[in-house]
């Protein structure tokens, strides 16, 4: 592990935030940010006073390997010495507490407040790179544009919000009628209305991105509902925004959201569609018998 402490902070632009946990930090804040830390140190008594240590707190993190496969804990017992007024750099090396093989490294930079455990801490980057991984089923959905969408979530993963929103859009424009096939075979399976099919068919079949999305707002079969909402209405109100006077920060909201959005709609179908199939498997089963 390399450490180095400097009176100099990292040149990096950053906004006036909220104070968060530490641990809050490692687990969701993309690489190349700077955030207020309400517990940035734990405090120990020596015999000549109290000495400060960098906090280190469990994580929540995902875990590839094959016994976990899921969200796992992870420790860190490492000891990095924060001093006062001054920044400390240093590599924070996790591990998981169940396979006790994979590991999470973080480049992060410590500034810590006199008297106080709060300060500030900067995350230059982690390894493996920063958020969960992206569900296989979302990559089934998105198909020919999987490049573009895993570029958009590289620059998501780099807090680019910009470039995050650009390519998640241009992946649903250009994948819109796939994702549209996918949710009629899904009313067609349930038993739809004829009126909400057409619907549908009509929406895909729009040319202008926008509008047919919106045309799409009131026909989704219910098991695709996403916490009531229809997920063509909720990628509308996102995807129409354009990047006029957008800050970074908040194009990166949106990508966020979109991605979850899709991830969830994915998951949907996938489920319906996988439902049918085994349906299909057991009537044959039965039929021949």
């Amino acid at each position: 592990m390399a450490e180095q402490s400097s009176t100099e902070a990292p040149k990096k632009p950053t906004q006036e935030t909220q104070p968060i946990l530490m641990a809050d930090f490692l687990e969701g804040v993309p690489p190349s940010q700077m955030k207020d830390i309400q517990d940035l140190s734990i405090h120990r008594i020596r015999g000549d006073g109290l000495s400060y240590y960098l906090h280190t707190p469990e994580l929540e993190l995902h875990c590839n390997n094959d016994r976990c496969n899921g969200v796992r804990i992870f420790r860190s017992d490492e000891d990095i010495y924060l001093t006062a007024k001054k920044w400390r750099f240093a590599y924070v090396t996790y591990k998981c507490s169940n396979c006790q093989e994979i590991q999470k490294t973080f480049s992060l930079g410590a500034y810590l407040k006199p008297d106080t455990d709060s300060g500030r801490c900067f995350k230059f980057g982690e390894f493996p790179a920063y958020g969960p991984p992206t569900p296989a089923r979302l990559i089934t959905l998105l198909g020919p544009d999987r490049d573009l969408f895993l570029r958009g979530r590289r620059c998501e993963n780099q807090g680019l919000g910009i470039g995050a929103f650009v390519y998640y859009r241009r992946v649903v424009e250009n994948q819109k009628g796939r994702i549209f096939d996918n949710v009629i075979k899904v009313a067609e399976k349930i038993g739809a209305s004829t009126d909400l099919i057409t619907a549908l068919i009509i929406a895909r079949d729009e040319t202008q991105f926008s509008k047919s999305l919106e045309m799409a707002k009131d026909a989704m079969p219910p098991s695709l509902l996403i916490n009531g909402y229809n997920p063509f209405t909720l990628l509308h109100s996102a995807l129409s925004d354009g990047l006029h006077d957008k800050s970074e920060e908040h194009c990166l909201e949106i990508a966020h959201d979109v991605r979850v959005v899709l991830a969830e709609l994915a998951e949907s179908l996938a489920q319906a569609l996988k439902d049918e199939a085994e349906l299909n498997t057991a009537i044959s089963r039965l039929l021949k018998r």
